[in-house]
């Protein structure tokens, strides 16, 4: 894993080999920057980072200027990678919580340009994702929520989905928040 783009381009990512994840891949990554650079302007945006990982995604908009990244994650491993990592490369924009994604979601009341979500395939409640942060009203007038998920699954039938992006095995979601 590497920071494809920004003031950290390069830097590669060595996580522990023992944190329960499955990281974005730097092709997947890469295509998913790609297209964000092309639909929003990365520098000084608040991205909410869920089910962070080893936090790939969240220090790739973290190295391209994001003025606030959170991290939330249920696995202290991951939770204390991200924060140990962030702090050696001085990225104070990047803050860790501890906690169970869907309930911090049920609670959450901070509004967010972008939310990146990156939940472990086998979880069945992958499709509430996009109804809790729309009911929730978790997004900026014209903020993107983008989840990651299996290629066979279909998230097409929430109102507010834009399109799906293949990668493999592994797809991205958008859905936009109309002003």
């Amino acid at each position: 894993m590497r920071i494809i783009g920004g003031k950290l381009k390069g830097l590669k990512l060595n996580p522990p080999a023992n944190l329960p994840v499955r990281p974005t891949t730097d092709k997947a990554k890469e295509a998913l920057f790609n297209i964000l650079q092309n639909q929003v302007e990365l520098e000084g945006i608040k991205v909410l980072d869920l089910f962070t990982g080893t936090g790939n995604v969240g220090f790739e908009f973290a190295s391209r200027y994001a003025e606030s990244v959170l991290c939330i994650d249920r696995s202290f491993h991951c939770v204390k990678y991200v924060a140990d990592t962030a702090k050696q490369h001085k990225l104070d924009n990047i803050k860790t919580f501890k906690a169970d994604v869907f309930k911090y979601l049920e609670q959450e009341t901070e509004q967010y340009d972008i939310i990146f979500a990156d939940p472990p395939y086998d979880i069945s409640r992958i499709p509430e994702i996009a109804t809790i942060v729309f009911d929730r009203n978790l997004l900026v007038p014209e903020g993107l929520l983008i989840v990651e998920h299996q290629s066979m699954q279909n998230l097409s039938n929430h109102p507010a989905f834009t399109e799906q992006r293949r990668y493999g095995h592994s797809s991205f979601s958008f859905f936009t928040k109309t002003a």
